[in-house]
């Protein structure tokens, strides 16, 4: 069945928060509209996993229904730079693979965003690129070339322990489940930016303050959900099979802002 395109969204949140946004709020997450932004924020409280997050899609996950060609705008501004961060945080759109909250079995991840991850994070699923900080990304392990993998995939595993194994492997494995990464300036958290991100059918393009920082290759082929996050969680995935989840005390209030989101078609408009 067809599913018609959703509405366009820019979103100032002067003071409220529309109900096309579905709230997550766990442990010490706070989701709370301001005079100038939407806050998302983390209090103090080591004990607990906690998140703060909007969503367009309902919780726990249903349908999403954001697909290429669209442009992502979203003016944000953290309480710290990545430095003083922990956990993760980010706006984009995913499929919304798991959560640590909800017991049910994963899905392959698609996603493309901005993400960061303080360590113990380490996603080091691009070659060159850090598992952890703050990145332009993308993941797209549910298409064809990337399932072709999975009746290989413990060896491949076990292969890649070797160093140069790993090296000469990796960059396939890395185009079939269409990676592709930009390590940012962590210090750019806790400034006012403005990111955009362009989800075409063959590719993709990240810019902060107009200015482009990352163009990938590759992009999600499947519909994704929007969201803007912050939580105490870590990750930890490798190309060795190194697989760990977890969660970080938070000592002190942390926070992501958002003064603006606008998803809107690019209708061939976009710029390279």
């Amino acid at each position: 069945m067809h599913q018609p395109a959703p509405d366009p969204i820019d979103d100032h949140f002067a003071g409220s928060l529309d109900s096309r946004w579905f709230v997550t709020e766990v442990g010490g997450g706070v989701v709370m509209p301001r005079a100038d932004a939407l806050a998302l924020t983390l209090r103090a409280d080591g004990s607990v996993y906690s998140n703060a997050q909007i969503a367009d899609y309902p919780y726990p996950p249903g349908q999403f229904t954001w697909q290429p060609p669209l442009r992502l705008t979203v003016t944000a501004r953290a309480s710290a730079p990545g430095s003083r961060l922990v956990g993760t945080a980010g706006f984009g759109f995913w499929n919304h693979p798991f959560s640590p909250d909800i017991k049910r079995l994963p899905r392959l991840p698609r996603a493309i965003w901005f993400f960061f991850g303080s360590p113990p994070n380490n996603m080091a699923l691009a070659k060159g690129v850090p598992g952890f900080g703050w990145k332009a990304a993308t993941i797209d392990a549910g298409g064809r070339s990337a399932l072709a993998l999975i009746p290989v995939a413990l060896p491949l595993m076990l292969a890649m322990r070797l160093p140069t194994a790993c090296d000469a492997l990796w960059g396939g494995v890395q185009r079939r489940l269409r990676i592709s990464e930009r390590l940012l300036d962590g210090d750019l958290l806790s400034e006012r930016h403005t990111y955009t991100l362009e989800w075409r059918g063959d590719g993709a393009v990240f810019r902060v303050d107009d200015q482009i920082v990352h163009e990938s290759p590759y992009a999600p082929r499947g519909r994704c959900g929007f969201v803007a996050w912050i939580d105490n969680q870590y990750a930890i995935a490798t190309p060795q099979g190194r697989l760990r989840f977890g969660m970080i005390p938070v000592e002190r209030e942390q926070s992501l802002s958002l003064e603006r989101v606008s998803i809107e078609p690019l209708n061939g408009s976009g710029r390279r």
